[in-house]
């Protein structure tokens, strides 16, 4: 995760937003908690040494004689102390040592109340003869370590708290922040497929409730309709322009069947123009025909064929137009497909006139058809100047052309040729990619959905080649 907050996804910076204010609070309520607690503690302890000397000190009876002074009464030391580990030492009112438990630690001479020495809290207390004389003093003290050691604790047990309740506090706010981005992330996936695919006629999902997700889904949708209807207008004016456009061509052709017979040369040459262009816009209204009917879900009618053997068919096709290039074809069949024999041949019809456009003459052109897996493979390789990788990203987009010293695509090129052996892959469940051949050149692969079928080989077969320009 990058460690700019800004750049995490949306559910992380609620998740942590929570966890962040959950942190907060329980810092707040563990240290005022806490310091409650330990001046509780500490406060406990200091009352139970005072009053621990303060009993000791009323049951002590010391007797003052001319020969010395003595301990008359009063509670065992060693067991008194060893119940707490204490210390106890008891002085005559002069501030001579009397007695002292096994074990007693050296507190210093007598001073009533309380204080800290080394590590322990002492109390001393007076202890009083009859009439409220002063007979001596008893020192009671025990160990902090053991109230410190507690009061750790406490605080261990306060940030453990505080962690656990921050942990819990981002795993849930990550689990509602998931379920309150879904059906946000259900329309990102939508969204983003129609924009791989270019096809609009996906619907998007719509929510339940009336809140701002399901305003937006609704919005999304209002906005695809328009879309839709253009794509469906470019297909239905694409088809309405090949009636005219036929009709055209034949008048034509006949007006130049007459103007061969009786016309003159400057007839003839400007009848073959409007022939050479209406043939020219007869091809670019078929290339958007198919675009616009893939962009608007038409698919053609589907049935099973050999991809195999359509390649082998386009390959046929393209040969005489190869010039002095050399074409292989190296295919192992039969490829069955479920698809329309008419889009896949013009698939790779377009692969091959792309690779004759672009490779030099005396350049190889390498057509391949195979298995893979679940796959049927269809790459047409060449040892051309190849694509250049700032192109790669864009090479499939329409009306782009490469600018290459070998390239002929101006020619009559439309720039759609990629563009259809896109559309016509996807159309099929599958997908098509631009590389670097082995021969060093461009290689353009399509993989389309295969079914199963038994496997014969063609190899290394030459199909196409001339020695002189078409």
């Amino acid at each position: 995760m990058k460690l700019d907050p800004r750049s995490w996804p949306v559910r992380w910076r609620l998740a942590a937003t929570s966890a962040a204010l959950t942190l907060a609070i329980l810092l707040v309520f563990g240290a005022v908690i806490g310091g409650v607690a330990t001046e509780r503690i500490r406060s406990d302890f200091n009352r139970e040494v005072e009053g621990a000397a303060q009993t000791l000190a009323a049951e002590l009876r010391i007797v003052n004689t001319p020969t010395g002074s003595y301990l008359t009464e009063g509670p065992g030391l060693d067991d008194f102390a060893l119940s707490n580990d204490a210390t106890i030492r008891i002085f005559t009112a002069e501030g001579v040592l009397l007695t002292q438990n096994e074990g007693a630690a050296d507190l210093g001479p007598p001073r009533e109340g309380t204080r800290q020495v080394d590590g322990m809290r002492v109390a001393t207390s007076r202890i009083g003869g009859g009439e409220g004389t002063l007979t001596g003093y008893v020192q009671y003290a025990r160990d902090v370590g053991h109230v410190d050691s507690t009061i750790e604790r406490l605080w261990l047990f306060i940030a453990a708290g505080v962690l656990g309740g921050t942990l819990l506090a981002m795993l849930a706010g990550i689990a509602i922040a998931r379920r309150a981005m879904q059906p946000i992330s259900t329309l990102t996936a939508t969204a983003r497929k129609i924009a791989e695919t270019g096809d609009p006629s996906s619907r998007m999902p719509q929510p339940p409730g009336e809140d701002e997700v399901a305003e937006l889904a609704q919005t999304l949708e209002e906005m695809l309709r328009p879309l839709r209807r253009q794509r469906d207008f470019v297909a239905d004016a694409s088809h309405e322009l090949r009636t005219p456009l036929t009709s055209v061509i034949a008048n034509l052709e006949l007006l130049q069947a007459s103007l061969n017979e009786a016309g003159s040369e400057e007839e003839r040459a400007m009848t073959e123009s409007a022939l050479r262009s209406s043939h020219r816009m007869s091809r670019l209204v078929g290339d958007l025909l198919l675009l616009a009917r893939a962009d608007a879900g038409r698919i053609g009618a589907r049935t099973r064929c050999d991809f195999a053997e359509i390649a082998r068919n386009a390959a046929a096709e393209v040969a005489p137009t190869v010039g002095e290039r050399e074409l292989r074809l190296r295919a192992t069949g039969p490829l069955p497909v479920d698809g329309n024999p008419d889009e896949l041949h013009r698939l790779v019809l377009n692969l091959l006139d792309n690779a004759v456009r672009h490779t030099p003459p005396g350049s190889t052109i390498e057509l391949g058809a195979r298995r893979d897996g679940s796959r049927a493979v269809v790459e047409v390789a060449d040892d051309g100047p190849g694509v250049c990788s700032s192109l790669r990203g864009q090479i499939f987009d329409r009306f782009v052309r490469g600018d290459g010293p070998a390239d002929t695509a101006s020619r009559g090129g439309s720039g759609l040729g990629l563009a259809i052996v896109k559309a016509v892959a996807r159309s099929h469940g599958g997908d098509a990619e631009v590389a670097e051949s082995k021969l060093g050149g461009a290689l353009f692969r399509v993989r389309l959905p295969v079914g199963a079928a038994q496997t014969s080989t063609t190899t290394g077969k030459i199909i196409g080649r001339r020695r002189s320009l078409s």
